[in-house]
């Protein structure tokens, strides 16, 4: 089959969908763990006396906490839905949270494959994840878009090496379905009831009148090092050798060891919060990237954001906050936007 054909059938799969057989339970553990992992130290993730001053019921979620349950989640599209690719990169994450996740959350995790489109030659694929509570609303949402790889754009060394260091039920390459009958599952119909509570809550942020247009917020400089690639690894379920194999890393074309693209839009966040005092202040986190951060082993990387408000709506009391990386004088997001409620 063509990449033309394969590209084809693939777009005919649009809409495939799943529900996830069991919920996931948001501990509070849990939600520490990931805030460590991402060097998010906001009180709210950490202590639940400043989480109820927030009007949180528990410790609540770093913003790009769905990451974690959504790499399990999506692992059966990439094997037997998402097929006809060696590689997967990383471009594109939009977060909307519709209301904070909490501990002690009981989270339904829907799965849907919602878009495929050749840009440049690139094959580039979205799926989407739905979060619903226990009362049947949908807290979060997430969009995941990745760029398809082929065979002939990567090294034919790559597969027997990502093959001799992967975890034994960790599965990067797909699974060949040539004998399988595909059956495509759609999401039943009815419309999604989303949460409300994020945009009812008085977030503890700067009030609307004490910000405008032009504000910078201050710079803040992140050392990331091998251990914590491996920690993150771990603590989010992404077990890509890219980002703790060298010799995987330069097969794919990296200089060295890179960091995930996750990782680095959760240091983002982080670097939002600290800023606006209220995680659960943010109603959407898009992030374009642009280059990877590149982590030796002997030095590490330092990642720097900065940031601006780009635009304020009074009639929502909310803004548009430019966040920026850089790390070893590249630009790792080529478009970074939060949407802040303001007090």
């Amino acid at each position: 089959m063509t990449a033309a054909a394969e590209a084809s059938a693939l777009e005919s799969r649009v809409g495939h969908y799943y529900r996830m057989d069991d919920t996931y339970r948001v501990g509070r553990e849990k939600v520490r763990e990931f805030a460590r992992a991402v060097q998010d130290y906001h009180p709210a993730h950490w202590d639940d006396a400043a989480a109820a001053e927030l009007g949180y019921s528990g410790l609540v979620a770093p913003l790009t906490f769905t990451s974690a349950p959504a790499m399990a989640c999506n692992q059966r599209m990439f094997e037997s839905v998402v097929i006809g690719y060696d590689m997967y990169l990383q471009t594109e994450e939009v977060f909307e949270q519709h209301r904070p996740i909490v501990a002690g959350d009981e989270l339904q995790t829907d799965v849907e494959l919602t878009s495929v489109r050749k840009i440049a030659g690139r094959d580039l694929i979205t799926v989407t994840n739905t979060f619903t509570d226990a009362a049947g609303e949908c807290v979060h949402t997430l969009h995941t878009t990745v760029v398809g790889v082929t065979a002939e754009d990567v090294d034919p060394a790559i597969r027997s090496a990502v093959q001799g260091v992967m975890m034994h039920d960790v599965n990067l390459l797909g699974v060949d379905a040539s004998d399988e009958v595909y059956r495509k599952t759609l999401r039943p119909e009815g419309a999604l009831r989303i949460a409300e509570d994020g945009s009812t809550r008085t977030p503890g942020t700067p009030a609307f009148e004490d910000v405008k247009v032009g504000d910078e917020l201050p710079t803040h400089h992140t050392r990331l090092s091998r251990g914590d690639l491996v920690n993150y690894a771990g603590v989010a379920g992404d077990a890509n050798p890219l980002h703790w194999d060298e010799n995987i890393a330069k097969l794919a074309g990296q200089p060295d060891v890179i960091a995930h693209g996750m990782l680095t839009m959760g240091l983002g966040a982080a670097f939002g919060s600290a800023w606006s005092g209220d995680p659960g202040a943010v109603t959407r986190y898009a992030v374009r990237l642009s280059q990877p951060a590149v982590v030796s082993a002997a030095e590490g990387a330092d990642i720097e954001f900065s940031g601006r408000i780009k635009s304020l709506d009074p009639e929502t009391r909310s803004g548009v906050v430019i966040v920026a990386a850089k790390s070893g004088g590249r630009k790792i997001f080529g478009l970074a936007t939060l949407n802040v409620r303001f007090r």
